[in-house]
């Protein structure tokens, strides 16, 4: 029978940090492919990842390639990865078929904690989580991340969730499966764009030893199951409430009345909303996960201290 080491091909990088004992760092790849154009995807990923480096971490970016689950991308499967059409969007429930197929795959929040999991690294960094969809009472559009973070064993550093969605609702769901969510230096859950949503944090702590001693207590207790970290977006980069929220309306009117929903709803309202805004919601989407990135590199390396 095949050990699940057997299906994750780990870059030279990740394989070396690996047998050093070295803190690493997961990073999604709907970012990549889905998230932004060419060649700011490109430039973006690159940064992330020396940021990480810069803090003395190991960036493992995930993704599937011919099949391969690839923890840690080479600068060449990158720039194809960043430029390759017709990638698939990655879940949970894809990720049989796409390895089994030997397709393309960029992985979303879900299934970069799945192989996150798989190959021993604790942290991830993302821009913001998945969560409950407008309107879901009547779609049960739900995302398959809150179902990960409440058995998977990864700490998620975000900005929240994306504000596009129902932000109580999924604050619901997650108190519902156990999973704590821990604001950073913030008592208010960030929304993203915006750095407040008028909705509070479970608790909030100032550094990133605090939430280092928080994940290996509640590993070591047995608790399974992921800690959302909310980091809010840096105030330089945030935008006006009033104005993204507008903007959020506006594409989610243009989502219901051409019908896009389910796994393609969320690429589209960032698409429009990016030209709503004309470009600032894309950079401030970049802002904030170099942000996250050097608080999850800070805490992936706390963390391998105590460890």
């Amino acid at each position: 029978m095949k050990n699940i080491e057997n299906y994750l091909s780990l870059s030279p990088e990740v394989a070396r940090a690996k047998a050093e004992g070295l803190p690493l760092v997961a990073l999604e790849s709907t970012i990549i492919s889905h998230g932004m154009p060419y060649p700011d995807n490109i430039h973006t990923a690159k940064t992330v990842e020396n940021i990480i480096r810069e803090a003395g971490a190991v960036p493992a970016t995930i993704a599937i390639l011919e099949g391969k689950i690839k923890v840690g991308l080479t600068e060449k499967e990158l720039e194809v990865l960043g430029q390759a059409k017709n990638v698939a969007k990655v879940s949970r429930r894809d990720l049989p078929y796409i390895v089994a197929a030997g397709k393309n795959g960029a992985t979303t929040v879900a299934s970069t904690m799945i192989i996150a999991a798989m190959a021993g690294i604790e942290v991830f960094v993302t821009g913001g989580i998945g969560g409950v969809h407008r309107g879901a009472e009547e779609t049960f559009d739900i995302s398959a991340d809150l179902m990960e973070l409440a058995k998977t064993k990864v700490a998620v550093v975000c900005a929240g969730a994306k504000s596009i969605l129902d932000l109580g609702l999924t604050l619901e769901v997650l108190e519902t499966h156990g999973v704590p969510v821990i604001g950073y230096q913030t008592e208010d859950f960030p929304a993203f764009y915006s750095r407040k949503s008028g909705f509070t944090v479970d608790y909030s702590v100032e550094t990133t030893e605090e939430l280092a001693r928080l994940l290996k207590v509640k590993w070591e207790m047995k608790l399974d199951g992921g800690v959302v970290v909310a980091n809010p977006i840096p105030e330089a980069y945030a935008m006006e409430e009033k104005t993204i929220n507008g903007a959020i309306e506006k594409a989610v009117s243009e989502a219901k009345i051409k019908g896009i929903a389910g796994k393609e709803i969320t690429p589209f309202l960032l698409d429009t909303i990016k030209e709503i805004t004309e470009g600032k919601s894309l950079e401030a989407n970049i802002q904030l996960v170099y942000n996250n990135a050097k608080i999850g590199a800070d805490l992936a390396v706390d963390y391998g201290r105590l460890k």
